[in-house]
């Protein structure tokens, strides 16, 4: 099933036979994780979805798996062309809980995001995540918070997108979470 439709689209209009360049990219907010399906139900009703994804790493039973998560969990994108399709069906599509509107039409995505997006995928259509900045071990300094001018070690990037540094404290090594902007090597 595929999850991706073409970046810059060109719609048939079938009663004239002429090609339109009016479709525009829309988010889709989906029921808890439903998105592969909802992805589904809205190619059968001819709408072009994107659903970016990423490998992540995933720890279960002790075992650690890498699986195939969505980049923006619960949302989707959609092309409409709103002059020629029916949007407010997406609505009552199985597996969207709704189009993401400001007020009371729906709110566009920038192609040039859906672009990047696109561009930033491997060959297997998976977003490349940017490799962590440091190695297990690397001294950091804490920039700012309670900790601001604390020497910690290294230990590892959480998928939260915060990090885990062991911080001499009061004698002992203390495991801390901060948020990965927060430190910078020593």
């Amino acid at each position: 099933m595929p999850l991706s439709g073409t970046p810059f689209l060109e719609l048939e209009d079938a009663a004239a036979g002429s090609t339109l360049e009016t479709a525009r990219w829309y988010a889709v907010n989906t029921q808890p994780r439903a998105e592969h399906k909802a992805c589904f139900h809205l190619q059968r009703q001819g709408f072009d979805t994107y659903l970016p994804r990423y490998l992540k790493r995933r720890k279960h039973a002790r075992r650690v798996d890498t699986v195939a998560a969505p980049f923006f969990p619960r949302y989707l994108f959609v092309a409409i062309d709103m002059a020629a399709q029916r949007w407010r069906s997406i609505n009552s599509t199985i597996g969207v809980s709704h189009i993401v509107c400001s007020g009371e039409t729906p709110a566009l995505v920038p192609d040039q995001i859906i672009g990047r997006l696109k561009q930033s995928e491997d060959e297997r259509g998976f977003i490349e995540m940017a490799k962590p900045r440091f190695s297990r071990g690397d001294k950091v300094t804490v920039l700012d918070g309670a900790f601001a001018d604390c020497i910690g070690i290294f230990e590892a990037e959480t998928d939260e997108r915060r990090v885990a540094v062991l911080l001499e404290l009061l004698g002992r090594k203390v495991r801390v979470s901060l948020a990965a902007e927060l430190i910078q090597a020593s």
